[in-house]
């Protein structure tokens, strides 16, 4: 009698997509620092090695989901811009799309934030949070404001905007209405003098 071979996993049509989609549950669970890659196999329901396919270690895995997030984050904060007429206006569209993007993608949120990885070691992510940044100060230079001015705005509402996100994610403000007003509100102050 010849032995059937055990199954040492099952293919996975796409390994990436799922193994990346387990670390955020396992983020949305415990926290930015809260798995391993083995943990994210486990879950996606494929072999231990299964990763190394993909990623060189966790660290590998965790900067492609920032590289996501700044990906996503650049698109819908563009959008959100992009709608408005005048500097004041995109700054507090930038505002409301900042806070409700943490409150969609809470797991993308605190692990890009929360300190998981040295960015400065993955250059695609170094690269996409610098496009990132550019997309944001476009639209207020296109609108009249001088470069720096333009920095300094949007790094001013995206603070102020990180604190409210956080507050809500924190249930200091639970209700998300009003986080994205707050948030709206605290970037038109920000934004007052330039429109």
């Amino acid at each position: 009698m010849t032995a059937t071979p055990r199954p040492v996993g099952h293919h996975h049509g796409d390994l990436r997509n799922a193994l990346e989609e387990a670390a955020l549950e396992l983020v949305a669970e415990r926290g930015a620092n809260g798995f391993s890659l083995s943990e994210a196999s486990r879950r996606a329901g494929v072999t231990k090695a299964a990763p190394y396919r993909h990623y060189a270690d966790r660290e590998d895995l965790l900067a492609s989901l920032v590289l996501r997030c700044y990906r996503m984050q650049e698109q819908r904060f563009g959008a959100a811009m992009e709608s408005a007429s005048d500097p004041a206006d995109a700054l507090a569209a930038f505002a409301r799309a900042y806070v409700q993007f943490a409150a969609d993608e809470s797991a993308l949120f605190q692990l890009t934030f929360g300190g998981s990885i040295r960015k400065h070691d993955h250059p695609d992510v170094q690269e996409a949070g610098d496009r990132l940044l550019r997309t944001l100060t476009e639209r207020p230079r296109a609108l009249g404001l001088e470069a720096e001015r333009s920095l300094d705005l949007v790094r001013n509402v995206a603070a102020s905007s990180h604190g409210f996100a956080v507050f809500h994610l924190e249930g200091v403000i639970p209700d998300l209405s009003s986080a994205l007003d707050a948030a709206e509100v605290a970037a038109r102050h920000l934004a007052s003098d330039v429109s």
